[in-house]
């Protein structure tokens, strides 16, 4: 029978995080004139970044690379027991390779590294030890070292993965900031879900899903009713003579003023409706509308265009889309 082992799993965790984050302090005094050349050097850059490691730095590696290339650096990742197999074939002449090594002596490494070199490609080493092989070789060395792993044997790489990670997103930020990348910029790489919308999805996309409802300040109140129904939006603009947006009338305002001892023969639009209703400008982003929702408890906004009423924009549309 197994011997159970008692184990405090709070302790154990809260140990962990310390250790891992302990970790990233210390890499506040690795960011030197090595990373600040390494940062320009990828800016210049006219080829690509080719990411490569092996183990759990690989792992790492296809990370770095997916951020580098959602944020506007043209990244790819090469294993390096696959490179020294055939994969270098990747490497183009303007490319700068980035290898990722705790150790910086691992056998696969110190095959690629040399090839690497006669290739007369740019190395930088992103490495734990700063005598290692592969940190004597390179041009450039981003240094991970970590005192102790978060595993209790110092033996699994916990610590020294997630300072790697911190240092591979420390770079890709300054990246972004040397290369004055956008918010605009980044919805362009992330077109589909949620993130995406938040970004590049506008007011005026949603107005467009329906018909703009609308009844003159003199209609009656059967007309109003009409209009909401018909437009199924619980809500209508009201509008002059010339077109111009004067108030606007929801169900609400209905059932309010159904309420009172009014007779609804004599009602028109102008009576119910509500003056300086909330708007929106239609080359808004849908997630500012969903602000404005928020901020003043409504669910639904006018779209204007300048000072022209164009339609309706509904909480509705917010959470079909997904921006919610």
């Amino acid at each position: 029978m197994k011997q159970q082992i008692s184990v405090n799993i709070k302790e154990t965790a809260l140990r962990t995080i310390g250790l891992e984050a302990a970790a990233i302090r210390s890499l506040e005094q690795y960011i030197d004139d090595d990373f600040t050349s390494a940062v320009e050097l990828i800016a210049r850059c006219e080829g690509r970044v080719v990411i490569t490691g092996i183990g759990k730095s690989a792992a790492i590696a296809q990370k770095i690379v997916a951020t580098l290339n959602s944020t506007g650096t043209p990244a790819i990742f090469m294993h390096a027991a696959d490179a020294i197999h055939g994969d270098l074939g990747m490497v183009r002449e303007h490319d700068i390779v980035l290898c990722i090594s705790k150790s910086g002596e691992s056998p696969e490494i110190k095959v690629l590294v040399p090839l690497v070199k006669n290739f007369g490609n740019v190395l930088i080493a992103m490495v734990g030890k700063k005598d290692s092989f592969l940190a004597r070789s390179a041009q450039f060395v981003l240094n991970t070292s970590v005192e102790q792993e978060a595993c209790p044997n110092n033996l699994a790489p916990t610590s020294s993965t997630t300072a790697q990670l911190v240092m591979g997103d420390a770079l890709a930020v300054c990246l972004i900031e040397l290369k004055g990348f956008t918010a605009a910029d980044f919805a362009k790489f992330h077109p589909g879900g949620t993130l995406g919308k938040r970004l590049y999805l506008k007011v005026e996309d949603l107005r467009k899903l329906h018909d703009a409802p609308k009844v003159n300040v003199n209609s009656s109140l059967r007309e109003v009713i009409v209009e909401i129904s018909s437009k199924m939006l619980g809500v209508t603009a009201v509008l002059d003579d010339a077109g111009q947006l004067q108030g606007i009338i929801t169900d609400g305002d209905l059932r309010r003023m159904l309420e009172k001892s009014i007779d609804p023969k004599d009602v028109t639009a102008a009576d119910i409706m509500s003056i300086n209703p909330k708007a929106i400008q239609e080359e808004e982003l849908a997630v500012n509308a969903l602000e404005m929702m928020r901020q003043y408890d409504i669910t639904q906004l006018l779209a204007m265009r300048g000072d022209q009423y164009a339609g309706i924009i509904h909480l509705h549309d917010l959470i079909r889309e997904g921006i919610i």
